[in-house]
């Protein structure tokens, strides 16, 4: 891969994009658990809360394939504006109606959005990292990503998990990472701007080039993000307070924040480095579904749900974190974006998935079916990774 100059600005770009986006998931993941027992209150099922925790998650799906090409019509930065903004409006829609048909809108809406956002935001900082430190600078956004796991869950359960002044304080939290984007300075067109193919097809192209890398980012989907987000319905589903039951999202984070960065260190202390993170790949794979094996003994052993949740985390973030960094040793410019965009796409249908089932059989079926869909996902991962194996990766551009 050839080596690049810093750009113009990089200090202030990556602490632009660093502060804007933890910021704004401070905001979202006080706001989500807040959402989700809002309608537990109203006597909403968990089927249609489940539901509305996937509808973001659609959102994101549904958009994160036109992410390069509006990055291409409006420029990154402007693009950069408008993901921050979209987000912030939907958030004073939930504090000005109770209208449950709204509310889906509005999530579906926030989750486009942050869709380009997440896009952006990845490519945003390899582009700004200085040479030969993109893998570092990676590794500590996802790492300061995962500590948004923990920080927002952590907040809203220490201002109150059902008042309306914590409504407030996300809101907040998310207009001030708006703010915070409009700092990001001007950027370069990329040099593969009329090039590379975007949209449909330039996904279809990241897609068919790799393969096993968003099968991993589609399982560190479903269980960081996912299963994350309706670990408050699992809370309840177990006899958990609602405050106790908002934490377990919290020690989802904690397994994140801990877990990314060094197991990208590791993951580059290998002589075959692309062959190293494939074997991270498969080891954090087998932690997902040793995890998920112990589940069925939650029910009879309360605090074994803690170090669960923290191993879906911290596997499931590792797991995207090694993905991110395989492609951002590969590829450059939109080729990247792209690529990036397909990751996102992979793991938002991983994260849509657990939402929507995990809701449903939370309700119907809370141990033995919850378990078994856990547990299919994790066993097929790891299925998946062991054959690929001895594959050999596509060389490094």
């Amino acid at each position: 891969m050839t080596s690049r100059q810093p750009l113009p600005h990089a200090r202030l770009g990556l602490a632009a994009i660093f502060g804007s986006t933890f910021l704004e998931l401070i905001g979202y993941f006080m706001l989500l658990p807040l959402l989700l027992l809002r309608l537990k209150g109203a006597d909403v099922s968990s089927t249609v809360a489940g539901l509305f925790a996937a509808c973001g998650w659609a959102g994101i799906f549904l958009f994160t394939p036109f992410s390069s090409w509006v990055a291409q019509q409006l420029g990154r930065r402007p693009a950069l504006w408008l993901a921050a903004a979209v987000p912030a409006l939907a958030s004073l829609g939930f504090a000005l109606t109770d209208d449950l048909a709204l509310w889906f809108m509005l999530e579906l809406l926030a989750g486009a959005a942050s869709g380009l956002r997440w896009v952006l935001a990845e490519a945003v900082v390899a582009e700004f990292a200085p040479p030969g430190q993109r893998g570092r600078y990676v590794g500590l956004f996802e790492t300061m990503v995962g500590t948004t796991f923990v920080i927002g869950p952590a907040i809203l359960v220490w201002v109150g998990p059902t008042s309306i002044t914590a409504l407030w304080v996300a809101i907040g939290f998310i207009f001030a990472g708006l703010l915070w984007t409009f700092l990001v300075p001007e950027m370069p067109p990329a040099a593969d701007a009329r090039t590379s193919p975007v949209g449909i097809r330039g996904v279809w192209h990241a897609l068919v080039q790799h393969p096993v890398i968003m099968m991993a980012g589609f399982i560190g989907g479903f269980f960081e993000s996912g299963v994350t987000s309706i670990l408050p319905l699992y809370g309840l589903a177990l006899g958990l307070t609602a405050a106790s039951a908002a934490l377990l999202v919290a020690a989802s984070g904690l397994g994140s924040a801990l877990m990314m960065f060094p197991v990208g260190l590791v993951a580059d202390r290998f002589a075959d480095q692309a062959a190293g993170r494939r074997q991270c790949m498969l080891v954090l794979a087998g932690v997902t579904l040793a995890a998920t094996i112990a589940l069925p003994m939650v029910a009879q052993i309360g605090w074994l749900a803690w170090p669960v949740v923290f191993l879906w985390g911290g596997a499931g973030g590792s797991l995207y974190t090694l993905a991110m960094i395989d492609i951002g040793a590969r590829e450059t410019g939109v080729t990247l974006v792209n690529s990036t965009a397909v990751l996102v796409l992979t793991y938002t249908f991983g994260s849509m998935a657990a939402s929507a089932a995990s809701g449903f059989l939370l309700q119907w079926s809370p141990v033995a079916g919850f378990s078994a869909l856990l547990a299919i996902v994790a066993g097929l991962g790891c299925l998946g990774l062991w054959r690929t194996r001895r594959v050999r990766p596509l060389p490094v551009r």
